[in-house]
């Protein structure tokens, strides 16, 4: 009997079959998704060497304070897929974490080597917090606490999300499927959209909560938050442009991508993260997830080394698409 979705329930969709959900058309009739591997799978990497070494601290050259508030747009990588965005007068976190690790336990899990490039008590107030998924490099709920600890708190996560955030924050999430909005001010709203990726908290519970992708319509240009996804056929970022027009600003995910063999159906490579850049049509895209803490194969510095040969094969002024350090500070 298969486990019942502890997250959400709902009428099934062309994403959601009752129980788990998927991109459309991409789960088998056994349920499985196109992200899902299987355990020899996950033994064959976690056993099959190649994991390259990481320093145990790699501090960034940069710190950030930020201003009260923006009127025009002002982005600041905290670390990793942490973001401050400070955008027509909104203070908005994307997946803020915090802590020092990003895994279900305070003394083991991925231990991040650099500390947030804007410290707790140079945070400027919050407006919104949004929340790409749950995985714990994304969902803390530590940092989420401290937030309401010290203001009332709105956050915006896909589906099933809030069932896990809710507890911890006095019922602070507001739930959205794709293809929903939700307005942040009489300005700025935001828009969830489909990502190739994934769900879990635990074991026994892939894909019962939704992920996804942002999208913020502000004054000052469309942004796109990509949060994680793998690149698969580029639809899912060229929808995006079809929809809302080329974005002024696109977050991007460069790091976590090795080996390929395991980790391509999730995490893009730079050159994939440079291919989505085109397929946006993006004025400008920033460089995250790498370099904080390490969840697969690949060399600390080697995201932004791929990065910067991919875009010169696509004859790309490296300015268009750097990649952050924390505290590192991008402003229109």
């Amino acid at each position: 009997m298969p486990k019942p979705n502890p997250y959400y329930q709902g009428p099934p969709s062309d994403h959601f079959d009752g129980r788990v959900f998927h991109l459309p058309g991409e789960a088998s009739a056994r349920g499985a998704g196109a992200t899902d591997k299987r355990l020899a799978d996950l033994l064959r990497w976690r056993f099959g060497g190649g994991k390259a070494p990481w320093p145990k601290h790699h501090p960034s050259p940069h710190a950030d304070t930020p201003p009260p508030r923006v009127a025009g747009l002002r982005v600041t990588l905290v670390g990793h897929a942490s973001f401050l965005v400070q955008v027509a007068g909104l203070n908005l976190l994307v997946d803020p974490v915090w802590s020092d690790r990003a895994s279900p336990l305070a003394w083991a899990g991925p231990k991040r080597v650099n500390p947030p490039g804007i410290a707790w008590s140079a945070l400027p107030p919050i407006d919104a917090v949004l929340v790409t998924h749950n995985h714990y490099d994304h969902l803390d709920l530590a940092t989420l606490a401290r937030l309401r600890a010290r203001q009332k708190l709105r956050v915006i996560t896909p589906l099933g999300n809030d069932s896990i955030i809710n507890p911890t924050t006095d019922g602070a999430a507001e739930a959205l499927d794709w293809g929903e909005m939700r307005p942040l001010s009489a300005d700025v709203g935001v828009h969830l959209r489909p990502a190739r990726h994934w769900s879990a908290r635990g074991l026994g519970d892939r894909r019962m909560a939704l992920w996804g992708a942002f999208v913020l319509t502000t004054p000052a240009g469309v942004l796109y938050v990509c949060g994680d996804s793998g690149y698969g056929d580029g639809a899912t970022f060229r929808a995006i442009r079809t929809e809302f027009g080329p974005p002024r600003l696109a977050l991007l995910p460069i790091g976590a991508y090795a080996p390929r063999w395991f980790m391509q159906a999730q995490h893009m490579d730079p050159d994939e993260s440079v291919q989505a850049f085109q397929d946006l049509g993006a004025q400008q895209a920033l460089g995250h997830h790498w370099g904080t803490f390490r969840l697969t194969d690949e060399p600390i510095d080697e995201p932004p080394a791929r990065l910067a040969v991919a875009l010169a094969g696509q004859g790309i002024a490296p300015a268009r698409f750097p990649a952050l350090r924390p505290g590192q500070v991008w402003q229109a």
